[in-house]
């Protein structure tokens, strides 16, 4: 569980929402970012540390998790 308290978090739902399948962003404070699923809010968030975010966008873009076309 998350040690974060992400109750008044401001979440940023993903553009590349499929139907229901949405990934949500919050920028908490100390630089810390919380990610989650919409479709079940009541779970704890994942948190990052600014490093760990900056990371995870550098994969992103470098096409670290795309998934191959079959």
């Amino acid at each position: 569980m998350s040690e974060y308290d992400t109750s008044s978090a401001a979440w940023i739902t993903s553009r590349a929402c499929n139907n229901s399948a949405c990934v949500q962003v919050a920028h908490l404070p100390g630089g810390m970012v919380a990610i989650r699923d919409s479709k079940d809010t009541a779970k704890p968030a994942h948190v990052f540390d600014s490093e760990e975010w900056s990371a995870f966008l550098i994969g992103v873009r470098a096409g670290d998790f795309d998934v191959p076309v079959s």
